[in-house]
């Protein structure tokens, strides 16, 4: 019983019906228009004007339904009265199957929404006239299409009160007929949902390469910090000038990544983040300086033209390489790193070798890692339609070779 007569007791009910009342009133301006041809036709009958008329309007209403922000501002506001979740519309490509669906489905909804709006403004109103009539007195009634009712007695009160009640009732039908229509015809079309799949496809692609960015810029600085703090305590006071050096280099390494976080948390804002470019092949000679203070030895080999190497291959071949350096850092056991970039105008060779067993540097228990640097290297090659190999290189040595394809990645 209590859950029956609940929705005559929501106030998104009766919202649902100022939706529907203000469509009816919406119309109004149109039926001097709809009015014109059956004026025109004088000799006609009574009936067919009014059948005329009644279609004539119906055209009008669905034209106005043909505009994109008709479309918007019936969504904005079956949002706000309606209750009904829906989403913006969205661009997307009409396809040649079903060109103007969306406009179409928006016509039928403001047809069903002006439909809707009048017979529930003229029975409810109805109901309610009658409700504050029939208890009046013996000489009080409603006629309607030459039909009359009278309530004598104590009855008049509880028909009004069941008048008033029906008049609630008919909101609640309205109401409940727009709320289950708005999905179907204010909703997002087949094409919209692509486009929204789409859009949400490309999203999740950039924080997952926001991730990457997060994961290579950080954890580098991080590693590359440790050993220069850890060489800056050795030598501070028999070398102050190396010591002082690899403070610097702390203090540059911290900026590059703080400029790094900026830019990141400023695109997942939404924002334009424009503190810090990304970073590409043209920040390599810092980053090998930045080793270099940290106490590594680096041995880098570059041939061909990097210079030339641009674009979303140039970043993620810098970070690819920052990765590996930083593998070599964290887990190599001293001695060399030797670095190799060849630059071919149909192939980019990246690699990446070091030494590994046990050693008084950064070993492989000084730094624990979650384990994802090498997958997540696999899967940005494999992004770049690339090669990826990582693993033992003999009995002493680790090697990371990376092979980048220059045109199908430009």
């Amino acid at each position: 019983m209590i859950r029956g007569i609940r929705p005559l007791l929501s106030g998104s009910t009766y919202s649902g019906m100022l939706f529907a009342f203000c469509g009816a009133v919406a119309s109004l301006p149109l039926l001097p228009l709809a009015m014109l041809p059956a004026l025109a036709w004088p000799a006609a009958p009574y009936g067919a004007k009014m059948i005329m008329t009644l279609l004539v309007w119906a055209v009008l209403i669905g034209a106005v339904g043909m505009g994109r922000t008709v479309r918007r501002a019936l969504i904005a506001f079956a949002r706000r009265l309606l209750r009904v979740p829906l989403p913006d519309p969205v661009a997307a490509r009409r396809s040649a199957s079903s060109p103007g669906t969306d406009r179409w489905r928006t016509s039928l909804w403001l047809l069903l929404h002006v439909a809707l709006g009048w017979t529930g403004a003229l029975g409810s109103g109805v109901l309610v006239l009658a409700g504050l009539t029939l208890p009046l007195g013996a000489d009080a009634g409603v006629s309607l299409f030459g039909r009359s009712v009278r309530v004598t007695g104590g009855w008049s009160w509880v028909v009004a009160l069941g008048c008033v009640v029906l008049a609630a009732a008919v909101c609640a039908v309205v109401t409940n007929v727009l709320r289950g229509s708005a999905p179907r015809l204010l909703g997002p079309s087949s094409a919209e949902r692509l486009a929204l799949a789409a859009e949400r496809e490309l999203l999740l692609a950039e924080r997952n390469r926001l991730a990457h960015e997060l994961h290579d810029s950080i954890g580098h600085t991080l590693t590359a910090t440790t050993i220069q703090a850890a060489v800056a305590g050795e030598v501070l006071s028999a070398d102050p000038v190396a010591a002082r050096a690899a403070l610097r280099s702390i203090e540059e390494s911290a900026r590059a990544a703080l400029e790094d976080l900026d830019y990141v948390l400023g695109v997942l804002r939404e924002e334009e983040a424009g503190m810090a470019p990304a970073r590409t092949l043209a920040d390599l000679p810092e980053l090998l300086d930045r080793l270099r203070h940290a106490g590594a030895v680096v041995e880098p080999e570059l041939s061909g033209e990097p210079a030339q190497v641009q674009g979303t291959l140039s970043r993620a071949a810098y970070r690819i390489l920052q990765e590996g350096l930083t593998n070599a850092l964290r887990h190599g056991a001293g001695g060399p790193i030797e670095v190799r970039l060849a630059a071919a105008p149909d192939v980019l060779e990246l690699s990446v070798v070091n030494r590994t067993g046990a050693g008084t540097g950064a070993g492989r228990g000084a730094f624990p890692t979650s384990g994802h640097g090498l997958t997540g290297l696999a899967e940005r090659v494999r992004l770049l339609h690339g090669e990826f190999e990582a693993g033992p290189d003999g009995p002493r040595h680790w090697r990371l070779t990376v092979r980048l394809p220059v045109r199908s990645s430009a």
